[in-house]
């Protein structure tokens, strides 16, 4: 199952699944209680694409989110303080308390942006790589994106560009099979998208998005590929997202997010990334029972003062509202 990879590293993708987890349990909890005021859309059951991904890559590398981008932000490194900050729209916060959940920026661990307009992080992915192709600072950039943007004029055209310039990026298609509340297969004649690169002269693979070591293997031979001038990749990752499209709710009843059958969201929990490698590791002697413990009082203790430094975080002043920000 592991292909050598290191006891250290899985550890670091089971710690830093959990983290993903737990920060957006709390988020969601905050929000039902009305302290979160911000759109929230929660990766909760897709923690496995953001770890596996991000720890293929290294820390000058550019990622470049979406909407769904809290898990991207904790895997590449990110500060969970100033994220949860963000969120409670703090001056503390990431963007300075001016992006809220959807508009994270961190360029101190090469998150360069989460734009949530559907598809506008492959673009800005393509021209980031081609950046570091004149630069020549074999940097590669990533772009994570949902099923929905491959719908988009803009996804076939970067692409196609990417491929013709043979530039270092990745797209990273985060296949949860709905497009906000459509089914992929109402809305794409074919539902296989790793298929798409094949018009563009570059490989496309799909993978189990919940297996993160097949998501780490397969990303770091990307990179790989994309930092030796041999161009892109494009990644399918099946997954599934245990709450609604935006919000805590999951699949309540009466609600907008009933229209998934239950047995498929069941379905779907069974097939937890966590669950999966913490059987492994436990099985394989790799992690034990007072050390998984550990894990979990450390991640709920860094989790909580995370959202009390958000709750005594100043809000931006009202003079400084067009500060760090542009317009067109």
């Amino acid at each position: 199952m592991t292909n050598n990879i290191s006891k250290d590293i899985l550890l670091k993708m089971y710690e830093t699944m959990l983290l993903i987890r737990r920060f957006e349990e709390r988020v969601g909890d905050l929000v039902l209680k009305g302290e979160i005021k911000t759109p929230c859309h929660l990766c909760i059951g897709e923690e496995a694409i953001a770890t596996g991904a991000c720890l293929a890559l290294e820390k000058e590398d550019y990622i470049f989110g979406n909407h769904r981008s809290h898990g991207h932000y904790i895997a590449k490194g990110g500060d969970i303080k100033k994220l949860m900050a963000e969120i409670f729209c703090k001056e503390t916060g990431c963007s300075r308390g001016k992006g809220g959940s959807m508009h994270l920026i961190a360029p101190e661990i090469g998150l360069l942006g989460t734009p949530p307009i559907v598809g506008a992080s492959i673009p800005i992915a393509v021209g980031s790589a081609l950046s570091s192709t004149i630069k020549g600072s074999n940097q590669v950039s990533v772009s994570f994106f949902g099923d929905g943007a491959t719908s988009e004029g803009v996804f076939y055209e970067s692409l196609n560009f990417a491929s013709l310039k043979k530039l270092p990026v990745v797209f990273i298609c985060e296949n949860n099979f709905y497009s906000t509340h459509m089914p992929v297969f109402k809305i794409l004649a074919d539902t296989n998208i790793a298929k798409k690169a094949e018009g563009f002269n570059m490989p496309g693979v799909q993978i189990n998005g919940n297996n993160v070591i097949e998501v780490f293997q397969t990303v770091q031979k990307a990179v790989e590929r994309a930092r030796e001038g041999n161009g892109p990749t494009l990644i399918e990752c099946l997954t599934y997202r245990w709450r609604g499209h935006v919000g805590p709710d999951d699949n309540i009843q009466g609600t907008h997010t009933d229209i998934r059958p239950k047995e498929e969201l069941d379905s779907w929990k069974e097939k937890c990334s966590i669950k999966r490698l913490e059987k492994y590791l436990l099985e394989q002697g790799a992690l034990s029972e007072t050390v998984k413990g550990q894990i979990i009082e450390k991640i709920e203790k860094e989790t909580q003062e995370a959202v009390e430094f958000a709750q005594k975080s100043p809000y931006p002043k009202e003079e400084e509202l067009f500060e760090d920000v542009f317009k067109t």
